[in-house]
């Protein structure tokens, strides 16, 4: 038996790496989570190999934690670390459980032997007998003298703590029978060999997630798991339902908003195959599972699947890959995929809703000339339509403030960005670092009462709206709570930002509004024309679902726009033709990588001289280039454009490591983001 134990500890240090060896003790295997001394703290670890000895003094670990990792996951490390430039201990450290949770556990009674002929009981007595087996909570004294007498016992037993949850959506009904197009969609995934990956491209309301559950179903019959992915589980309760009602408790949620006594167990239930379908948005790629068999990632397009901290990875490459290691079908399903997933995935349509119904007529409004948020023809349709969804993808009441006397606008101290008016709040925030300070009366620079408020956020359009609103962005508290209050009104508007387009489906909705629908094309991003395209598009689909005949309204000072235009025809397939066309020519991506690296520091010029290292050790890259300041510290940028992807991630990979390991840019963070959103 190896006798030694390779740990890699759980730091964010780049320039430590690990394995270190370790004296193994009992339990100790690969994938085993271990407390280890460390320098001079005790910090966590994970097992990643076995050897029989070492040139070194070992010291032992001081705990062995009841969590383990399969095998896969400790072998994905490395891959991640390598593929998005980190280090194997932070991918780790994102496959780990909540830190310090242990499982629950309660006394749980039961019956050792019947009581004996005149053996004096008292009624109280005689009925917790009957009541066994029972656990054992406000009882405890009395059941403490029944164990005392021979005639119970008290043993632990484990206790799930278990996630709350809230459905929203259609009530649970029969299976519904198949279309056509979905059985000729089940035919060709039943069919599709072991690893391959599919894009499941439906339109909206097309039967996409009972594609899925039929799809999971034919999995489970064959002994494997089943990893489904949403873009965010509190705005897509719907299909988080669908799954929890057609497979029960074999069912586990798995995301960061959960207790993290709810969440360790979920994590558990996984772990030990109790739980065979995890359900949850990106970090759920990383779910303790084996033997899977398909894994789906529902509205694919959605850009949440990118993860903001180190290792920036994307959890539908991730998902790709953990595919791929267990020769599961990868099943991507959008009404507007990515242009990359058209180009590389084998297609798969449901071009038609499940009802029948046609998708709603778009009417583009010009908004040019127009005085305020919504245009006339729009205010009037809203207070003729029952139920409404209405979309401004800004939140607050006022883009910025500025004084009219000398034209100071307020900005964040920490960032360079002007500051968010939230009236009802009381106060302008950063939506950056989340910096708040109070609404002025007065300007400070020149004691002017004349402040402009300039746009339009969702909390001010909220007053200008007929009937009642129902509000969900960043301010309006639990999204699944406001979801199934408009689900339960007879009238209202679903007013947001951009999760107001994300997978709800209401059968009554009959008007969808677009308030400024070419806000992103004014980013200066590549994607700009995609993600405008995806979401004048998903809003639209939210309307006429089910007996509600629906139209859709998109206000826009660019109506000639092409994503404007091919959204309001839903013609995904168009689109995505003229958009790979221009990206071939430009060579973006599908057809080269991106690879973006951030220098920040909080002395001026230091992020730009390390980027300016940077850039000198890979010839070809674009930079250095500023960013603006963000939470008190400067930025500087460099990009790489590259061709052969995995040649580009090492060459930056070493790139950062150099000037890390540098002390001339000590106190500059390096940050490298690999496809970056």
């Amino acid at each position: 038996m190896p006798r030694v134990a390779q740990v890699e500890p759980i730091t964010t240090a780049r320039v430590l790496r690990g394995p270190f060896d370790y004296v193994r003790t009992d339990g100790m295997e690969i994938g085993s989570v271990v407390v280890v001394p460390f320098g001079r703290r005790d910090v966590l670890g994970v097992v990643t190999g076995l050897i029989d000895a070492s040139e070194h003094d070992l010291a032992a670990p001081k705990e062995v934690l009841e969590a383990s990792l399969p095998a896969d996951l400790v072998a994905l490390a490395p891959w991640m670390a390598a593929e998005y430039c980190s280090t194997p201990a932070r991918a780790l450290s994102l496959m780990l459980p909540p830190k310090g949770v242990r499982g629950r556990t309660a006394l749980q009674a039961r019956a050792l032997r019947e009581p004996q002929e005149g053996e004096r009981l008292t009624p109280g007595q005689r009925a917790l007998l009957a009541s066994l087996p029972r656990p054992a909570s406000s009882d405890l004294p009395a059941l403490r003298r029944l164990e005392a007498r021979g005639l119970i016992a008290l043993e632990p037993q484990a206790v799930r703590r278990a996630p709350l949850h809230t459905d929203v959506g259609s009530a649970a009904g029969p299976r519904p029978e198949l279309t056509a197009d979905q059985a000729r969609a089940l035919e060709e995934i039943a069919a599709a060999q072991p690893g391959e990956r599919l894009l499941l491209h439906g339109v909206t309301g097309s039967g996409k997630t009972e594609v899925y559950l039929r799809a999971a179903e034919r999995a489970l019959a064959g002994g494997q798991g089943v990893l489904v992915l949403v873009p965010e589980i509190a705005l897509t309760p719907q299909i988080v339902s669908r799954f929890r009602e057609r497979f029960g408790d074999t069912v586990a949620l798995l995301h960061s908003g959960l207790a993290a006594g709810a969440r360790y167990d979920e994590w558990l239930r996984l772990r030990r195959g109790e739980a065979r379908i995890c359900v949850g948005p990106r970090s759920a790629v990383l779910a303790p599972m084996e033997q899977l068999g398909l894994v789906i990632v529902d509205e694919e397009h959605d850009a949440s699947y990118k993860h903001e901290g180190d290792p920036r990875y994307d959890a539908r490459h991730i998902a790709e890959r953990r595919a791929a290691e267990h020769g599961a079908v990868l099943i991507a399903g959008s009404a507007t995929p990515r242009a990359e997933s058209w180009e590389r995935l084998r297609r798969i349509s449901l071009p038609q809703r499940v009802d029948g119904a046609p998708l709603p007529p778009v009417t583009i409004l010009d908004l040019v000339g127009v005085r305020g948020a919504l245009h006339p023809a729009a205010h009037e349709a809203l207070v003729d339509a029952r139920k409404s969804i209405v979309l401004l993808n800004r939140r607050g009441w006022s883009n910025f403030l500025t004084c009219v006397s000398c034209g100071r606008a307020w900005e964040c101290p920490e960032c360079d960005v002007t500051l968010v008016l939230h009236k009802a709040q009381g106060h302008l925030a950063c939506h950056h670092c989340g910096h708040r300070e109070r609404i002025p009366s007065r300007c400070p620079d020149c004691a002017s009462v004349s402040l402009a408020r300039h746009g339009t956020g969702t909390e001010r359009l909220e007053t200008e709206l007929p009937g009642p609103v129902f509000r969900l962005d960043g301010d309006a508290g639990d999204p699944a709570r406001v979801l199934a209050a408009f689900q339960a009104a007879d009238r209202g508007i679903l007013l947001g930002t951009q999760v107001v387009a994300k997978g709800h489906d209401f059968p009554d909705v009959e008007l969808g509004v677009v308030v400024d629908a070419d806000q992103t094309l004014r980013f200066p991003d590549f994607r700009a024309e995609e993600r405008t395209f995806a979401l004048v598009a998903q809003l639209a689909g939210r309307a006429g679902r089910g007996a509600a005949e629906g139209r859709v309204l998109v206000q826009t000072l660019a109506p000639d726009a092409p994503s404007i235009v091919f959204a309001s025809h839903h013609d995904a397939p168009g689109f995505l033709a003229g958009e790979l066309q221009r990206r071939r020519v430009l060579n973006y991506p599908p057809f080269s990588t991106l690879i973006r690296i951030v220098c920040s520091g909080e002395d001026p010029a230091a992020p730009h001289a390390a980027a300016t290292a940077l850039q000198a050790r890979l010839p070809g890259s674009l930079g250095p280039a500023p960013l603006f300041r963000l939470r008190g510290r400067e930025r500087s940028q460099v990009v790489v454009k590259a061709a052969d992807r995995a040649q580009a991630v090492a060459e930056v990979g070493a790139a950062v490591d150099a000037i890390a390991a540098d002390r001339t840019h000590r106190g500059v963070a390096l940050s490298v983001d690999v496809d970056p959103q």
